[in-house]
């Protein structure tokens, strides 16, 4: 044992996880826990400009190097500052721990009026957190910072929280630091193993349904085993894009949504309908699994309230991914499951239909996707906002190399994207990292420039612009009879950046974007290139003539029950 602060405790103890970094913003009830920070020669404190961009950078951090990422906020306001990018983290199942200062011990829960005091400080983010904790004084700080990282590394990974009153920080005692918990991936038993490998073996037309759970779990590889062991194709969710790589041949890719107005949409409900059995790896199957009770689920799940929430027709498998996958195969092959035909030219046949009608159409995001899937490497980490150009690739935009496509999940954040981006070359600093905003949201966080400039974060960062937030603007026009408070006033985004330090580089057309890319990811700085486009339509087959439309855009019966 050793006397030591808290703050002292706090450093030492993030140190033991492997922590490397910390993304924070120092504030008066966090003095104690800076301070040791600082004098811990192992850890980088990355100061943002706003609580926001702590746990969005976390994320990002956590996303591409697959390892927790740490935030550091005050109390009260800098935790609900810090709760969007906690919300974001927790609807993509990404391992963030964030730090929050408190009020004095004395003052907690007394409703007196103390700097940032805020009632039940920890409830006001319990929805977006896994677990929550406070350490009350220095002793405690270890087992807390223990036991939030194996809540981080085991079972679903979801935001922990920790607070610590500001004495906590500064006061000295003596101090026991505490290993990190041994973690042991969750694996079905052999009987179940073995019973779901014969009802794999026995189907005619089984499916893959790939989710976010494959790579939280590092379980890419292990896939594409599963795949060609098997002969199964692969269909990936929005969430598990890259997973396998959309080149495979066994790859129908992630081109999978509730929108049946679009003919390729229909060909990957068609592969999911047809299926006999589905085999879910790490979804939550947000939108239903298409087969329905005419399959059955092979529902491979770290965490167990999901396995059963879909169908009733469920063979459950409680366990990790890869670890799950990696010892199915042995049963797989003693069932005969590899015995199948390849269904490859099959999956090549769907996927050219698929770009055909992308072709046919010449939609315009098409053409734009591929100019930047063609002006990137393919390693590239490639963080997509809430823009019109965002929502088409959560479908369309390829991804060959794990972990590499990043979005915002089901909280659909606006600007979520650029302070991720800057977790994500915090994380990954000889890669290439491209942000992909719009004009709207690259503004919620524009001021995070500052904080690339200074540490040296050189993300490339799109801004389309059309001075309106232009989904919502079209959305209103079309279903409410015009559009109302969309319209934006923007900076000259060149002048902008360049006003931190920063290189800005102007487009007249979103595929000049085959050239500026290349040209701003040689830059050794943060680079904003200016993008203007126009109105941008609903992506839909001419033949299907109704504009998509939300079912509360307008009246209809049965929309409110009594």
């Amino acid at each position: 044992m050793a006397r030591l602060s808290g703050g002292e405790a706090l450093a030492r103890s993030l140190v033991r996880e492997g922590v490397e970094v910390v993304f924070g913003l120092p504030g008066i009830q966090t003095y104690g826990l800076v301070a040791g920070l600082r004098d811990e020669p192992g850890i980088r404190l990355i100061s943002t400009r706003h609580e926001q961009a702590t746990t969005y950078m976390a994320d990002g951090y956590a996303r591409a190097s697959g390892k927790p990422g740490v935030a550091l906020v005050v109390p009260g306001v800098g935790l609900y500052n810090a709760a969007s990018g906690l919300a974001t983290a927790y609807a993509r199942s990404s391992p963030v721990l964030v730090i929050a200062g408190q009020v004095p011990r004395a003052a907690i829960g007394k409703d007196a009026g103390a700097v940032h005091e805020v009632l039940d400080q920890a409830d006001t983010v319990r929805s977006v957190t896994k677990w929550r904790r406070a350490a009350m004084r220095p002793r405690e700080i270890p087992a807390a910072v223990t036991e939030a990282f194996r809540q981080l590394r085991t079972g679903r990974p979801r935001p922990v929280l920790i607070e610590v009153p500001p004495e906590a920080g500064v006061e000295r005692e003596e101090v026991e630091l505490w290993d990190p918990a041994p973690v042991s991936p969750i694996v079905p038993s052999p009987d179940q193993l073995r019973a779901a490998a014969r009802v794999i073996a026995g189907a005619r037309l089984p499916v893959i349904y790939a989710g976010g759970g494959v790579a939280r779990s590092d379980a890419e590889d292990a896939l594409v085993r599963l795949a060609e062991a098997t002969n199964i194709p692969v269909v990936t969710s929005s969430g598990g894009k890259g997973t396998i790589p959309d080149s495979h041949p066994l790859s129908y890719g992630s081109c999978f949504s509730p929108r049946g107005e679009r003919q390729e949409m229909n060909q990957l409900f068609e592969v999911m309908q047809a299926a006999d059995v589905v085999i879910g790896i790490g979804a939550r199957f947000s939108l239903g699994n298409p087969a329905g009770n005419a399959s059955t689920l092979v529902n491979i799940n770290v965490d167990d309230a999901e396995l059963m929430r879909i169908q009733s027709n469920t063979v459950p498998l409680h366990g990790d991914a890869r670890a799950t996958i990696e010892a199915m195969l042995p049963y797989l092959d003693e069932a005969g499951a590899g015995d199948r035909p390849s269904p490859a030219r099959a999956v090549e046949a769907a996927r050219n239909l698929i770009a055909y009608y992308d072709i046919r159409l010449k939609e315009p995001q098409y053409a734009v996707l591929e100019t930047i899937h063609g002006a990137i490497p393919e390693d590239a980490f490639i963080v997509w906002d809430v823009t019109q150009f965002g929502y088409y690739a959560r479908t369309h935009y390829r991804v060959n190399h794990p972990k590499t496509y990043i979005d915002s999940g089901y909280q659909f954040n606006v600007g979520y994207s650029f302070p991720t981006a800057l977790g994500a070359k915090v994380a990954e600093p000889g890669r290439s990292v491209v942000c992909m905003v719009g004009d709207g949201g690259f503004l919620f966080n524009a001021s995070e420039l500052a904080t690339a400039v200074q540490h040296g974060l050189t993300v490339v960062t799109v801004v389309f612009r059309n001075d309106s937030y232009g989904n919502v603007a079209r959305d209103l026009d079309v279903a409410f009879g015009g559009a109302y408070g969309t319209d934006l006033h923007n900076p000259d985004f060149v002048a902008f950046a360049e006003s931190f330090g920063a290189v800005g580089m102007r487009a007249s057309d979103p595929m000049e974007l085959e050239t500026l890319l290349p040209e701003a990811l040689e830059r050794d700085a943060p680079v904003v290139i200016d993008v203007p486009f126009g109105d941008m339509p609903i992506p839909r087959a001419p033949q299907f003539a109704p504009v998509y439309e939300l079912p509360w855009t307008r009246p209809q019966e049965g929309l409110i029950e009594s």
